[in-house]
């Protein structure tokens, strides 16, 4: 009998030792780095604004890159930590390292704290506006998954002001400034992407809307494909007009063509292929996408370097 016990308490000691090892790796995994590639539009600035490069710029923006990362992934440990009965039931979110029981939610959320307040702590030191920004992103965004994505239109409103936030958040970082044509054509991009994720969702789950997001119900196909319509159109005639005003060489309008054609070729995904809910598995899986992206910059650093 003691011989058996010592062979039981081994390994209670050996589970807890492999519980307590894996915390760290839960705690990233709870930060979903998945979602992290939405933050790269920090580097934005830093690309349109290549005579101002230098080692601290790039630091700079590297390190907003990943506060913004800390703190949207924060917002995930609160969503969770809220969610976690709701996500036992869910057939997909029960896997969640809090849902699942893996990781201990109270931890959990005093981790994030933590984290939070690091973050912010870090991004005061580049700009104190970067932190006001942060903070502002933090409290949106859990407005946002408390109770404005159950509210028709501002669900997708929220979600493109994020990726404003995200562009505005790149021009402290380096201490420069974007015209408002720059900002207004990331907020219809933000929004066009959110809206053809929207339509994903609804066509997925016509049968049974209210099944996954509430929001769905109040959503039908023709109010979604007109907006589609309405903001596909004022994103090209924007992005047009960001090249000709915004101060830079005249020869950037040659990429008008790359934006319009990365814009059809996601309609077209989205109406035929009827795809568009997870718009960065989109940017590797679709070659057609990706290539059409890497062109892009490629050119807009080609002629911001030979023509500016």
């Amino acid at each position: 009998m003691k011989l058996q016990a010592s062979h039981t308490a081994d390994r209670s000691e050996a589970y807890q030792e492999v519980s307590q090892s894996s915390v760290i790796r839960l705690l990233f995994k709870q930060l979903r780095p998945k979602q992290w590639t939405k933050n790269l539009l920090v580097f934005a600035a830093l690309i349109f604004s290549l005579k101002a490069i230098n080692v601290s710029a790039i630091v700079n923006t590297l390190t907003t890159f990943f506060l913004f990362s800390f703190v949207s992934g924060c917002v995930y440990i609160l969503n969770d930590y809220v969610d976690r009965e709701a996500d036992r039931n869910h057939p997909v979110k029960k896997f969640r390292p809090m849902a699942s029981g893996a990781l201990n939610p109270t931890g959990a959320l005093v981790f994030g704290g933590i984290l939070l307040v690091c973050s912010l702590v870090v991004s005061y030191k580049i700009n104190p506006l970067l932190m006001l920004l942060l903070a502002v992103y933090f409290a949106m965004n859990v407005s946002y998954s408390l109770k404005l994505k159950h509210v028709v239109i501002m669900d997708i409103m929220v979600i493109a002001s994020g990726f404003v936030l995200r562009a505005i958040a790149g021009g402290l970082a380096i201490n420069v400034h974007l015209t408002p044509w720059f900002l207004l054509c990331t907020m219809l991009l933000s929004l066009f992407l959110a809206i053809g994720k929207r339509r994903h969702e609804l066509f997925l789950l016509d049968k049974q809307k209210d099944a996954h997001r509430k929001v769905l119900d109040k959503y039908s196909f023709t109010l979604l494909d007109q907006l589609t319509s309405i903001v596909a159109t004022a994103t090209i005639i924007s992005y047009s007009l960001f090249t000709l005003t915004a101060g830079r060489t005249i020869y950037l309008m040659w990429t008008i063509p790359f934006v319009i054609y990365g814009i059809f070729r996601y309609l077209y995904l989205i109406h035929i292929e009827n795809k568009g809910g997870a718009p960065d598995r989109l940017l590797v899986e679709d070659k057609h996408i990706l290539v059409t992206v890497v062109l892009y910059i490629a050119s807009v650093l080609s002629i911001l370097l030979i023509f500016e």
